[in-house]
């Protein structure tokens, strides 16, 4: 008799312990995804992990009660056949038989099938729920007095920054484990970035603008248009920072299909206005912006009205899915991977492209490009020739206009 009520109080013990880890274990994404399917018994567990402290109360109250039960009837058993020397075996042996059958067994079991078993076990734990909420509400009281007392309080709900984390962990966490690949972890992360990023983190420099004198006349500007890979291109009048509009290449070759006359003022008819953004603007807003006003191009200035660079639509999309290459381009510009495992780049390149394409994980903080990086940590601006390690990596400057670094070799030590 004492040896049948034991089996079945190690038997309901297991089985606390293997509903607490599937159910803290399991999927919350995945339970989301069977909720959606009308799932009842994924409403369940859904609702149980509303609330977690009510179900890891009532799981830890009803295991420990049978645990204490099955060894207070072990040991009476074997003081009756063992005297006082069945105390110490009655304590051995239920160790034993609790730690294996009651607890390393069934919580082995359940991570490796977690949903699985807490869809199975959903509907019995939420009656033990019910049933002893209110002893889970005394023993709740008595364990936040006692925190309260040591000057512990309940921790607030999750921030959006907190989210995030969690959110990257997973994303690294299934890379690692070879579920995600390279590209689709990068793909996600570039997502979750656009808030956190700005559109100078992004932006093509003023100085890298490919922009156009509208004195050249429509032929000319279309000839160098053609060796050039752009479809908007803004034209300036006098001065390179004095920008008059954008000019469309369709409208540029519906005009001369249209055999008008090759004048300033026939061009500026074909130009649309210049939409000026500033430089503070996150790309997550950019993006909305650029789908709110259907378009795809933009001049930034800085807080003084100055243009510091421009930014396409594609260039925040290359964010999230990496480089754009289409039948005009020619590759990844500005990044010339080489034999020994260097890449050459240009002095422009941002630290995330490099990052990105080559898998590394050179700091993005306090520069936005690999020539900004080497003077922000050489605290002087290099010559041709000069080479420094930090970061796990050597950078030599291979060229170098006037201040600016053009060309530089990076490698990996």
């Amino acid at each position: 008799m004492a040896v049948g009520a034991i089996i079945v109080l190690i038997f309901i013990s297991a089985l606390f312990s293997g509903s607490e880890t599937a159910l803290t274990a399991a999927s919350r994404a995945r339970i989301k995804q069977m909720q959606k399917k009308k799932s009842q018994r994924a409403d369940m567990v859904g609702k149980l992990l509303e609330k977690p402290e009510k179900l890891i109360g009532a799981i830890l109250l009803g295991n420990n009660l049978v645990n204490i039960l099955a060894s207070a009837i072990a040991t009476s058993f074997f003081i009756n056949l063992f005297g006082a020397a069945g105390v110490a075996y009655a304590t051995v042996i239920m160790t034993f038989v609790i730690l294996i059958f009651a607890e390393v067994l069934p919580k082995t079991y359940a991570l490796q099938q977690p949903e699985k078993l807490a869809l199975f076990v959903a509907p019995l734990m939420r009656s033990i729920v019910f049933i002893l909420t209110p002893l889970v509400l005394i023993i709740r009281a008595i364990v936040s007095f006692f925190l309260w007392i040591f000057g512990v309080r309940p921790p607030q709900e999750m921030d959006e920054d907190a989210a995030d984390a969690e959110i990257r962990g997973n994303i690294d966490l299934q890379h690692e484990e070879g579920v995600m690949v390279k590209n689709d972890r990068d793909m996600l992360g570039g997502i979750l970035d656009l808030k956190q990023m700005g559109i100078e983190d992004v932006m093509i420099h003023r100085t890298n603008i490919f922009a156009l004198n509208i004195a050249l006349g429509a032929t000319e500007i279309a000839t160098q248009i053609l060796n050039n890979s752009y479809t908007r291109v803004p034209l300036y009048r006098g001065a390179p920072d004095n920008f008059i509009g954008i000019l469309h290449t369709k409208d540029l070759l519906w005009a001369i299909n249209a055999q008008k006359q090759a004048e300033e003022k026939d061009l500026e008819s074909l130009l649309t206005p210049i939409w000026y953004v500033p430089e503070t603007t996150s790309l997550q807003d950019q993006l909305n912006n650029f789908l709110k006003r259907k378009s795809h191009f933009a001049l930034v200035v800085d807080e003084y009205g100055e243009t510091q660079g421009l930014i396409t639509l594609e260039d925040i999309l290359e964010e999230i899915v990496g480089d754009i290459v289409d039948e005009h381009d020619h590759g990844l510009k500005g990044m010339r991977p080489q034999p020994n495992g260097s890449v050459n780049v240009d002095g422009h390149i941002s630290v995330r492209d490099l990052n990105r394409a080559m898998d590394w994980q050179l700091p993005q903080d306090d520069a936005i490009s690999v020539a900004g990086l080497i003077i922000n940590e050489a605290q002087i601006i290099p010559n041709i020739g000069q080479a420094f390690n930090f970061y796990g990596f050597r950078f030599e400057i291979l060229r170098k206009q006037a201040n600016r670094l053009t060309a530089i070799r990076v490698t990996k030590l």
